[in-house]
């Protein structure tokens, strides 16, 4: 589920179910087109129903995806995921896992969050220092 959120200049994509690896890609395509509608930069992402990271789709997002996303975009693309616990774990135990810190020379910053109050103000303080 996609939407565009004006009031807070946000898009969300709401994950009802746990995808199969090649549903990815055509998923993330059909938020990239809505992302250059809307010229919108800053996403939350609400993966809480998922269970599985694949690691082959994460490389792609990360090589290839995101980066061609924010250079489309004209800007650094900020991504706030909504995960589970038990998928942040998995998640941060990866070994190639970084934190939004880690990012400082990235074309995107990714960061992950068990609260959607706070995904959302992450999401605020980034278009806010965008905006200065």
């Amino acid at each position: 589920q996609l939407s565009h959120r004006p009031d807070l200049g946000i898009l969300v994509g709401r994950w009802t179910y746990q995808p199969q690896p090649h549903e990815l890609p055509p998923i993330y395509q059909q938020l990239q087109a809505v992302a250059m509608q809307e010229q919108s930069r800053f996403w939350l992402q609400d993966i809480r129903r998922r269970t599985l990271n694949d690691p082959q789709t994460t490389l792609w997002l990360l090589n290839n995806f995101f980066p061609d996303v924010a250079r489309r975009l004209g800007g650094r693309l900020f991504v706030a995921y909504l995960v589970g616990p038990t998928l942040h774990q998995t998640i941060i135990s990866q070994p190639g896992f970084v934190s939004a810190e880690a990012y400082a020379d990235k074309p995107f910053v990714l960061s992950f969050f068990g609260d959607e109050g706070a995904a959302i103000q992450w999401l605020q303080a980034q278009q806010d220092d965008a905006a200065r």
